[in-house]
């Protein structure tokens, strides 16, 4: 622990940082130092782990209160912690029961009603993200992803106590998981029913915990799945994979897993919602003439003709050849911009011709050239 970096370094936050402001910077950075992005890079790879860490400690609101309290021995389910876990001090420093023990005879003024602490919970929600190509964006594609999860330990079966024995019952509450409080106060004794620290609430205590998990019931795992990622994704949406995040406790759910897609740009087209957009670079003859020209689209190459007097930044469509509506029936369009080359490098001959078409034109040929010197005439003659 002692040469880890501070969680809100990692991740390049302040301390009292927003939640939209956290997964902003975990997004950043986990797609900066992503393995597909960084191939055989060690150094990224182990960067990528750090920030996946520090924003699994600093996105859960508990965690990130114990972090903030006791650094990363607040958050070490090792440090400190009996069979039964706990605080990392061996205390369970709950104001809310402090202050109910005080004035819980009084209808609950102030304070909160103590949960059952053996009821199913649903498990946490895990985060990581995916790098996809332009194309598997716009066809979809199967992905493995990897994420690390809180899982239930598979030596003890969650149980928390080691292979061939089973908790036994708490000897201070009886197994009920509470004890009862007689509090003197001003206006006399006061009767409250709390948790029980023996336990923790559960109502058992191990006496030899599990060494896989030190008890805890629970462990965390790598897990690797692979994922549908449906046609249209777009760059930095999110996908939710139900049901494969963490564990669930007591028999509760799993959570789910968020996945994040990082989409690759392309070299040439550039996606402007379910629109694609790029350039087609022709010919001045191509332009003059009109020509037919071949234009790629994301289903490969169509033909299209270009009419004759084509001017630079002309944009025609072809209707369908877009993103397919992700969820949803239809595609976009497709646009291309023209763009027209002048030749370079001519020789003598290419020249001469050159000079020739030019003698042979006049400003009915040129509309906009003509227009613009009329212009200039009216206001310096």
């Amino acid at each position: 622990m002692a040469n880890k970096r501070d969680y809100y370094e990692v991740l390049g936050v302040a301390k009292g940082v927003s939640d939209d402001e956290l997964k902003k910077a975990y997004r950043q950075a986990a797609k900066k130092y992503h393995p597909d992005l960084n191939p055989d890079n060690k150094e990224a790879e182990a960067k990528f782990k750090e920030v996946n860490e520090a924003y699994e400690v600093l996105s859960d609101k508990d965690k990130r209160a114990r972090y903030d309290q006791f650094g990363h021995a607040g958050v070490d389910p090792n440090f400190g912690a009996g069979a039964g876990g706990g605080s990392p001090f061996g205390v369970d420093m709950d104001f809310g029961d402090i202050f109910s023990s005080v004035f819980g005879g009084f209808g609950g003024f102030g304070g909160r009603r103590n949960s059952n602490p053996n009821a199913p919970r649903r498990g946490a929600d895990v985060e990581t993200s995916v790098t996809i190509s332009f194309d598997e964006a716009a066809k979809g594609c199967k992905k493995e992803i990897s994420y690390n999860a809180v899982v239930t330990c598979s030596e003890c079966s969650g149980s928390g106590a080691q292979k061939g024995t089973s908790p036994k019952t708490c000897s201070v509450c009886g197994g009920r998981g509470q004890v009862t409080v007689n509090q003197r106060t001003p206006f006399g004794v006061v009767q409250t029913a709390r948790v029980c620290d023996a336990c923790k609430g559960t109502g058992k205590v191990i006496e030899n915990p599990c060494k896989a998990c030190n008890g805890n019931g629970r462990v965390k795992k790598n897990r690797k799945i692979e994922i549908n990622i449906p046609a249209g994704i777009n760059d930095e949406q999110m996908l939710n994979v139900s049901g494969q995040g963490s564990s669930g406790i007591n028999g509760g759910p799993a959570g789910d897993v968020h996945v994040y897609v990082n989409v690759r740009p392309h070299q040439i087209f550039d996606r402007r919602g379910d629109d694609v957009w790029c350039e087609l670079p022709i010919t001045f003859a191509q332009a003059a003439m009109g020509a037919e020209v071949v234009v790629p689209t994301i289903d490969g190459k169509v033909s299209y003709n270009v009419h004759e007097g084509t001017q630079p930044g002309d944009v025609f469509k072809l209707k369908g050849k877009g993103i397919p509506h992700i969820n949803g029936r239809g595609r976009g369009d497709q646009y291309v911009k023209v763009t027209i080359e002048v030749p370079k490098n001519l020789n003598s001959r290419q020249k001469e011709i050159l000079k020739q078409f030019e003698g042979a034109t006049t400003d009915k040929n040129y509309a906009k050239r003509k227009g613009f010197f009329d212009v200039i005439k009216k206001l310096f003659d």
